[in-house]
């Protein structure tokens, strides 16, 4: 894309100043409050407010509210991505006052993941009891990157995102992630993950699953894992879900398939005991989605009063067209 020689002015002139670079510099490694930007940049919120307008009325950066706190990233314009990373990419690391930058951001990160790991203590009981009732995360997420293959797309969208985990694992894949989660608590546990596992090029927010705070038509891959037996409205949610796909986008829905185990509904909040294989495939023709395959994984053990984990996956009906392929390239997606 291009811009009028006005914009790009306008556009230059806003990046073009010491606070400004250091603050996009920064953004580009991860979201960041105005109180996080405050500390590491040694300036009056007042000071840096001011710097941060000047970067949102140029398209270079974004906000969003997180009950009281509000977040800044840089801007989801694919264009203003490219040209932010592209100023920041020519930045020299070694130069003092960015090296001081990076070490403050660095000791904002150690906080967040301290706050993680106390979160993850007072909740690893809970946790581990239904992990240990189903097959391992890692048959699942090896099922999840065998599904989804190994050529790369634009952009993914985790809903229900909990502790980040999908947004890590497809990171290599991806251009730009976004997670979305009602949990402040579970938000502050994905942002320290993706922060500790070095991913960049992911953000969280906070947001309804039913009315997500993202453009329609912008993902080529949306995942919901383990969410859906949660909601008193899971065809809304994949309805939803459907609609942020770009034509011939891809949902892959991870859940219980339908079991018997109360305790889970009394205890751990689940509202449906599982999902079925008729009711995902009619969620799916209802939002516009074909259904192109499902995979089951069996509880550990084999034991019938254990979970049974289901995947499906699911094609928007749309269909982009295909771009002429080079001699001897293969399509892998």
């Amino acid at each position: 894309m291009t811009a009028t020689l006005d914009d790009l002015v306008d556009t230059l002139k806003a990046a073009a100043e010491t606070s400004r670079l250091r603050i996009l510099a920064l953004l580009s490694r991860g979201d960041l409050t105005v109180s996080d930007l405050t500390e590491i940049l040694n300036q009056s919120q007042p000071r840096v407010s001011r710097h941060l307008k000047l970067l949102l009325d140029a398209g270079l950066i974004g906000r969003y509210q997180e009950g009281s706190w509000a977040y800044f990233r840089i801007a989801d314009d694919d264009t203003a991505r490219d040209f932010v990373h592209g100023i920041v990419g020519r930045l020299n690391a070694g130069d003092p006052q960015i090296e001081r930058d990076l070490e403050r951001l660095a000791a904002v990160k150690h906080r967040r993941q301290a706050r993680a790991a106390e979160y993850f203590s007072d909740n690893a009981a809970s946790w581990d009891e239904i992990r240990s009732l189903h097959a391992s995360d890692r048959a699942v997420e090896a099922a999840l990157l065998k599904l989804v293959g190994k050529r790369p797309f634009q952009s993914m969208l985790d809903l229900g995102t909990g502790t980040g985990r999908l947004l890590e694992i497809f990171a290599p894949l991806y251009r730009r992630g976004v997670g979305i989660d009602m949990s402040r608590e579970m938000l502050a546990v994905a942002r320290a993950n993706l922060d500790k596992a070095g991913v960049g090029n992911a953000q969280v927010r906070q947001g309804d699953i039913y009315a997500p705070p993202v453009e329609r038509d912008s993902f080529d891959l949306v995942t919901i894992h383990q969410v859906l037996h949660y909601l008193d409205d899971p065809a809304l949610a994949v309805r939803e879900a459907a609609r942020l796909l770009r034509p011939g986008g891809r949902l892959i829905v991870v859940d219980f398939a339908p079991h018997a185990l109360e305790f889970l509904r009394d205890e751990h909040a689940h509202i449906r005991l599982g999902v079925s294989d008729k009711q995902i495939a009619d969620w799916f023709s209802e939002a516009g989605l074909d259904l192109e395959e499902s995979q089951e994984f069996e509880p550990r053990g084999g034991s019938e009063a254990r979970l049974t984990v289901k995947l499906w996956l699911g094609r928007d009906r749309r269909r982009l067209i295909a771009e002429p392929t080079r001699a001897g390239e293969r399509e892998t997606a």
